[in-house]
């Protein structure tokens, strides 16, 4: 009896952590926690998730199942994309554009030449109060595809995010 509950103690432990990791970094509370990490730094008050954005970002996420690609919506909110292959998660996908504050001057609100700086300034858009985000696994090649819809959306010409 005592060796049936230790295999089952360890089959439940191993599920509870199959399950954890599948959905780490994933959840509303992920995505938000990315965002505004990044905004805190620049002064910018924090976002708050939003289940019309949500539905939208999911909308668009069903479209590039298929395909993977990373093609703007066109839509009518502020729009990142991102893919990865393997465990790429909605927290990775923050982060890679959280990562391009190192080529973004805030003094002269450019990006260094050659860069892409326009993913980060959307998440820290000062104006910007509502975030929802969806990601799904795409069907040609295994990678992941995330999406992050923003409202009011920013990345206006010749205005300072912050």
């Amino acid at each position: 009896m005592g060796l049936f509950k230790l295999h089952f103690a360890l089959i439940c432990f191993l599920t509870l952590a199959i399950f954890h990791k599948t959905h780490a970094q994933n959840s509303q509370q992920d995505y938000l926690d990315a965002h505004n990490s990044a905004r805190a730094e620049v002064g910018v008050e924090n976002l708050v998730w939003n289940a019309t954005l949500v539905a939208y970002a999911e909308g668009y996420a069903s479209q590039r199942v298929g395909d993977c690609n990373l093609v703007h919506s066109g839509g009518p909110y502020g729009e990142n994309l991102a893919e990865g292959s393997g465990e790429f998660t909605g927290t990775d996908a923050v982060n890679l554009w959280v990562d391009e504050k190192a080529s973004y001057d805030h003094t002269t609100n450019t990006c260094a030449s050659g860069s892409v700086c326009g993913h980060y300034t959307q998440v820290v858009w000062r104006n910007t109060v509502q975030v929802g985000c969806a990601r799904v696994q795409c069907v040609n090649n295994g990678w992941w595809f995330v999406i992050c819809s923003y409202y009011p959306p920013g990345n206006y010409n010749n205005e300072s995010p912050y």
